[in-house]
């Protein structure tokens, strides 16, 4: 609706509606587009920024990746439970410490946990699972293989697409509870109770531990973060590149395509956003009550 070029009447024209004025009710000035506003408020993405926070997504792909390959590994019977149970207890304890010293640098107004507090939330995690391991063990029993696997896929699809990757830290409850529901449905499928128990343990790690010391690290230690994110990727595709190759090209070309290719096209796309903020927007309400007071 543009301006209207006929002459007007003397009275100059108004914006306003409580007013009777003579004017027709698509009339407006050349003062209409003054106020047009372009883009307002735009945030401009820089490549190489989008690319260090599409690394989260990246090495989440991997984390995946990571786990299905030592599944992959103790299915065929090349990983013992023991080893992976040594290597998770290993890992948990050194990403623990890291986890504590960031925590001390970060200054917080909720009352930290205690080191008892940790321990017993461990304890009782391991207890029940140990415990429950055998039940796990045959949960799927009158289930298909193809079926177990199908459900798993599905589930760990749904794991990376429900991630909160933007605040990881603790992890979604429906990203938790899909990550863990494959790692059940994967783990029953092993030889033994003690491989499953291995499996759920490592599964908590990967998925539930693991994102918050990785969150811990990109809010203190942004150079390590990225380092650590490109580590993970290299792990994932090497992993799964010994059980299979053409997984392994895959998820290559996955994590070029996120990590690269995504960045690339979001910050091409946002040259041509073209954003108008004018006067024929809804009205906004602004609590000045200065007028009230004279």
């Amino acid at each position: 609706m543009g301006p209207d070029s006929a002459p007007g009447p003397a009275v100059p024209w108004q914006k306003v509606l409580w007013e009777r004025q003579p004017f027709p009710d698509n009339y407006v000035d050349q003062r209409f587009l003054e106020e047009l506003r372009r883009n307002e408020g735009i945030r401009q993405y820089r490549y190489w920024t989008v690319v260090k926070e599409a690394g989260f997504v990246g090495q989440q792909l991997s984390c995946v990746a990571i786990f299905i390959t030592l599944w992959l590994y103790m299915e065929q019977g090349l990983l013992s439970p023991v080893t992976l149970l040594w290597t998770s207890l290993v890992c948990s304890l050194l990403g623990y410490g890291l986890h504590q010293l960031l925590s001390s640098n970060v200054e917080s107004c909720s009352e930290p946990r205690t080191h008892l507090a940790d321990l017993q939330s461990a304890a009782i995690f391991l207890s029940f699972t140990f415990g429950f391991s055998p039940v796990l063990k045959t949960l799927t029993e009158s289930v298909s293989t193809d079926t177990v696997y199908a459900m798993s896929a599905v589930m760990l699809l749904a794991h990376l697409v429900s991630f909160p990757y933007a605040q990881p830290s603790p992890p979604g409850i429906l990203s938790l509870n899909a990550a863990l529901f494959a790692s059940v449905c994967l783990a029953s499928r092993l030889p033994g109770a003690l491989h499953t128990f291995a499996m759920l343990s490592c599964a908590m790690l990967v998925f539930a531990l693991w994102p918050c010391l990785l969150q811990r690290l990109r809010e203190n230690a942004p150079s390590q973060f990225t380092g650590v994110c490109v580590g993970v990727c290299v792990g994932g595709v090497g992993g799964l590149g010994s059980q299979s190759p053409g997984g392994a090209v895959l998820l290559a070309l996955a994590l070029g395509s996120v990590t690269l290719l995504c960045p690339l096209l979001l910050v091409w796309l946002q040259r041509h956003k073209d954003n108008i903020q004018g006067p024929w927007d809804e009205a906004e309400i602004h609590e000045d009550l200065s007028h009230f007071l004279r």
